[in-house]
């Protein structure tokens, strides 16, 4: 039997987005909750695959009856996820029509965002279901000057401060990957807002809007830096302290045979133990926190891990305390004898490998989907009859250009 996940009957409605959205909601997918991604008709699919564990709704919202749809969905889900770019950070007034929430005279309704122009605002779908959570993701925020425009990871994490303090000394300053504002600072900051909204839900029964977003997100994984600004950990210019690479116990190495080794050897007790790995002598060498000595000191271990292979470093230092890992690529990865001890990578049925959920849970553990990533449109017609629509109306929205359906064919 079983075991239900954590979010086992949780209903997220994910509007089709870039990777932090689509990432979001398939944390949420592989913690038990049902999640429907909302896609364009004609769409080729979530690029950012991460769609493990979703269904496919096609449908077209820029039409009203699209929008009526996706307001029948979220009149019964959790939560909504949406990540389009916000309006105009002061709201103008607004009077209810027939027609729903509209400018008030004189006021252009481009200033609105996207989602109050297709009549999806919070406010019009918490009227309809005042328990929705209503998760809004974006680069800089719903409201400031830099809300309207256009922005990626680097740019969040620009913007945030994190970027200053990234890079080699004498270098620009780089952006590790996308990973920092796209998927800690924003998907999985959003995910941390919903499941708090979630849990606050069980005791006022209402949702609330979540206003997530990649500069704040990115910030606050920095408080680290902020909190220890007045310690000297950070002294010296970027690239030359001891956690941004300028020390010779905190840095990378390379191999013999062109792979590399980390090393983390802060305390020192862990100092010495690299230092007997390198085959040095504490004594025969200047004081661990020399700034000045970290420069030639870098250059001697540098020449040391240069004539060994990385296997041949890692025989010498498995099942020491020295801090000192092999860097392992993507292909190394899945037979690290770690790895394989606890699971921690998961092959889908088309053999894709990927990390399993984290963290762990010992009673309601995440079991994440391993079927294919589902196609546009392929559960539009399952999804609607879920909730209430009849076939009839299915074959209407479906002539009249509203949804679309992509059964797969069966390989006969």
């Amino acid at each position: 039997m079983r075991v239900p996940m954590a979010l086992q009957g949780i209903l997220v409605v994910e509007l089709a987005g870039l990777a932090p959205g689509p990432f979001c909601g398939m944390v949420l997918a592989d913690f038990g909750a049902q999640v429907v991604r909302v896609d364009r008709p004609g769409a080729r699919g979530d690029l950012s695959r991460m769609a493990r564990g979703k269904r496919s709704l096609a449908v077209d919202l820029k039409q009203p009856r699209g929008a009526a749809v996706l307001r029948s969905l979220c009149a019964r889900a959790d939560v909504m996820l949406e990540s389009f770019r916000p309006g105009e950070p002061q709201i103008p007034t607004r009077r209810e029509t027939g027609r729903g929430m509209v400018p008030e005279e004189g006021r252009p309704p481009d200033i609105w965002g996207v989602m109050e122009k297709l009549q999806l605002s919070p406010e019009i779908l918490q009227r309809e279901n005042p328990k929705l959570i209503y998760a809004r993701l974006s680069g800089f925020g719903q409201s400031g000057r830099f809300s309207r425009v256009a922005g990626h990871d680097i740019n969040y994490l620009a913007l945030s401060g994190v970027l200053s303090r990234i890079g080699r000394s004498g270098e620009a300053p780089y952006a590790p990957l996308n990973l920092l504002a796209d998927f800690g600072g924003g998907g999985l900051m959003c995910t941390l807002g919903i499941l708090m909204a979630l849990f606050e839900r069980t005791r006022s029964g209402k949702g609330q809007v979540i206003d997530a977003n990649m500069v704040e997100g990115t910030a606050y994984l920095g408080s680290f830096l902020w909190k220890t600004q007045q310690t000297g950990l950070w002294g010296q210019p970027r690239g030359q302290n001891m956690l941004d690479g300028g020390a010779p116990f905190y840095t990378t190495y390379r191999t013999a045979d062109r792979g590399f080794m980390a090393v983390g050897a802060l305390e020192p007790q862990f100092y010495e133990l690299l230092l007997k790995g390198l085959g040095l002598k504490s004594d025969e060498l200047p004081s661990q926190m020399s700034i000045t000595d970290w420069p030639e000191m870098k250059k001697k271990f540098a020449d040391i891990f240069a004539k060994k292979t990385k296997a041949e470093w890692c025989q010498i230092f498995d099942g020491t305390d020295a801090c000192v890992t092999p860097v392992l690529t993507f292909e190394e990865v899945t037979h690290c004898g770690h790895h394989k001890d606890r699971g921690s990578f998961i092959i889908d049925r088309e053999q894709g490998v990927s990390p399993r959920p984290a963290p762990q849970l010992s009673n309601t553990p995440a079991v994440p989907s391993s079927k294919r990533d589902p196609f546009v449109g392929e559960h539009t017609e399952e999804i609607l009859k879920e909730f209430g629509f009849s076939q009839e109306e299915i074959s209407q929205l479906k002539s009249d250009n509203i949804i679309e359906c992509n059964k797969p064919r069966a390989n006969l």
